[in-house]
This record gives structure tokens, sequence and C-alpha cells, in this order.
């Protein structure tokens, strides 16, 4: 199981690292391109767009799956075409609802379990975790859709705070004291590289994990 969980997406400090995951040019190689955290407004988030553009510069070849459309049935069957699912940043509350009701919680299981690679971007890497609480921490998402249940799809064993910089760390330190969870707090130049049960923090930067195992 191959995973690579960013807060800010693919940058100068995440690219390399995920290139060293692939093993591989990313030239020919097919990506699901998921932008539904993006869709929790009328209008689509404007990072989704920038997104979609970094993955073809790099030479991925991108396809929109909007879990709004899909189930689970059409989903195992779409994603058999792809070696790569990249999940959006957006609103974590909203993008975990469909990860529900779509059943990508289970089709990516499958998906993983055929060596392909999940790629998430700030929602996108909350919803990987055991839960999305973190997404609460600092009030960057609202929980306008009454999602009660923040049980994320647990592909991991910790949970993601994304963003981490000076003027929120006070706030993420306490809640993750707090917690009775394992938590890995990312900034924007750093991300997770999870490779089967070993996962490291790569990025440049202090690493803040709080109840968590020595990485990789």
């Amino acid at each position: 199981m191959k995973l690579f969980l960013t807060s800010q997406g693919l940058n100068d400090d995440t690219t390399p690292h995920l290139l060293k995951l692939l093993g591989r040019k990313p030239n020919g190689l097919n990506v699901a391109f998921i932008p539904t955290a993006a869709d929790y407004k009328r209008k689509r988030g404007f990072w989704a767009g920038n997104e979609s553009a970094r993955l073809e510069e790099l030479g991925f070849d991108v396809a929109e799956v909007d879990l709004r459309k899909e189930n689970e049935k059409s989903l195992n069957k779409k994603l058999l075409g792809f070696d790569v699912v990249f999940v959006c940043g957006g609103n974590a509350f909203y993008l975990l609802k469909y990860v529900r009701k779509s059943g990508f919680d289970k089709a990516i299981r499958d998906f993983l379990e055929r060596d392909g690679i999940y790629i998430g971007v700030s929602a996108g890497s909350y919803i990987a975790g055991i839960n999305i609480e973190p997404a609460t921490w600092k009030h960057q998402d609202r929980n306008r859709f009454g999602l009660k249940d923040l049980t994320g799809m647990g592909l991991v064993p910790f949970v993601v705070s994304a963003h981490l910089d000076d003027a929120n760390q006070d706030i993420v330190e306490d809640a993750a004291r707090k917690a009775t969870y394992p938590v890995i707090a990312l900034t924007d130049r750093q991300a997770i590289l999870v490779d089967g049960s070993h996962w490291k923090i790569v990025g440049p930067g202090k690493k803040m994990t709080v109840n968590t195992r020595k990485p990789l």
C-alpha cells in the first residue's frame, strides 16, 4: 500500500519524494483526479485547477472523477484504468460525506491492493487517516453538511493535521497533546510518504509528531 499525503500538494519540496515513490517517470501514468472537496461551494475552488495543471505539467495523464456522480460498482470498474488516485483539497467534511455515499472508502482499498498509489492534498490527506478531527482544530473547515461521524478511511494508523505554521502551532500542539490517537502535523512544504507499514515525513523543517511510533 503506497500513499503520499501532503498539506499543499506537489510543490518543489514534495514532488521529488513522490517521484521516488513512483519509481519511474510520470509520463504515461493515468491519474484519477478527484476534485470533490473543492466543489463544496457553487463555484469550484481555484486550487483544483492548479493541482490538475501541476499533474499534467509533470507528465501524468489526468482524468476527472467526481465522487458525487459515482457508486462503489462504477468506481471499482473505473479505477481499473488508473495508476494513481489524486484526491484534491477543500472541505474535509464535504469530501468525507461523498467518500461514504459513493463507496469510495471501499473501492480505494481494492485499488491500493492492486499496487495503485494514493495522493492526498489537505482534505484528501485528512480522510486517509483514523478521523478528520484535526480539520476542526484551526477552524479551516466548516461542518455545514450534518456530518456527525468523523471517522476517516483508516488507510493509515494516524491522523493528519495540514497547514501547520507559526501562527497556529500552539493551537495544533495543544489539540494534539489532548488527542488519544497518533497525530502528524505537516507544514505546506512537507508530506508523509507511506510504503506498506512504514511511513516517514519528507520535506524541510522540523517534524511534528505526537503519540506516534518511530517512523521509517
